[in-house]
């Protein structure tokens, strides 16, 4: 998603002077291109990035459509004070770019995972979040997005070559995308572990099992309409993200639920407990913490089975 990111922002600028990307010294083979196209709207500004929040705001205020891009606990969580006081309060265009969702860091621990920035975000409902499926849906929600007058969070993966089967790319803010029409089980979810939720999916159709698939790209505006309609034809929902499962997707769903008093079980796959000393790649993590296509399918089976004892 990064190179996608990187590569329609280029094409964007050339349409619009005010676009402006920072770093916090971050974003190498994969920022070069704006850098070398547009030079002195480039700007590194360094392992500060709190000062770089500081300083978007103050160039949005000017009249600038500034992107701000770092790994997402450094874009998030440590200038989050002063993304909620400067951007969001005084609702200007800056863009926080968020790389590495999840487990995507994986080998560089717990200090790189981004497993808490939907629910930090959400928090506030003057930011938009976006949180592209693919590279595909990338292109296009930046396209459709990039010159709100309000502040966005883009929440991207690493990931710049798998493609989600059914999206080609769709997006439109403030609404899900539903792929396959099965009524025994619902599976929402977002952003990077899209495919791996569509992988499953497809072993439980193998096992039996009609399933359909939510795919929520955008929150500051929800898809909640969308959602309440989706959720009225499932008994049985399962939320799954590259995220704890407190604050993000599985909270949202959950709130919607009983808000609305649908007769819909949940069950929240994400990462419930704090990651230990152990590392490894997104693969290792994702499958030590049930979010692996084969622990989604198990966990859903077991669920079913529950489902159907009950009735």
């Amino acid at each position: 998603m990064r190179k996608a990111f990187a590569a329609t922002l280029v094409e964007l600028a050339e349409q619009d002077p005010r676009i402006i990307l920072m770093t916090g010294d971050l974003g190498y083979m994969v920022l070069e291109p704006f850098m070398e196209k547009f030079p002195e709207r480039f700007i590194n500004v360094g392992v500060a990035e709190q000062n770089m929040v500081g300083l978007a705001t103050g160039l949005a205020d000017a009249g600038f459509i500034p992107f701000v891009y770092s790994i997402i606990p450094f874009a998030t969580l440590r200038p989050f004070e002063f993304i909620r006081n400067g951007p969001i309060v005084h609702q200007l265009p800056v863009r926080i770019v968020g790389v590495g969702s999840g487990f995507d860091y994986g080998h560089n621990g717990v200090s790189h995972y981004g497993l808490e920035d939907v629910g930090i975000m959400r928090t506030q409902p003057g930011i938009t979040i976006i949180a592209p499926a693919d590279h595909l849906q990338t292109t296009e929600a930046l396209k459709a997005t990039w010159d709100l007058p309000s502040p966005i969070y883009f929440r991207l993966g690493k990931d710049d070559k798998t493609v989600v089967p059914g999206l080609a790319g769709r997006f439109e803010m403030g609404r899900l995308q539903r792929l396959g029409n099965g009524s025994d089980l619902l599976l929402v979810t977002i952003g990077n572990i899209v495919p791996e939720v569509v992988n499953a999916a497809d072993k439980l159709r193998t096992s039996g099992v009609s399933c359909s698939v939510a795919v929520i790209s955008s929150l500051n505006p929800s898809p909640d309409a969308d959602l309440i309609e989706l959720l009225r034809e499932f008994t049985l929902v399962m939320t799954v993200e590259a995220h704890y499962t407190n604050g993000g997707i599985g909270s949202y769903v959950s709130e919607i639920i009983a808000e609305k008093n649908l007769p819909c079980r949940i069950v929240r796959c994400g990462v419930d407990k704090m990651p230990d000393g152990v590392t490894g790649s997104q693969g290792y993590l994702r499958q030590k913490h049930g979010l692996s296509a084969a622990a989604l399918l198990k966990t859903a089976l077991a669920e079913l089975a529950i489902g159907g004892a009950d009735e």
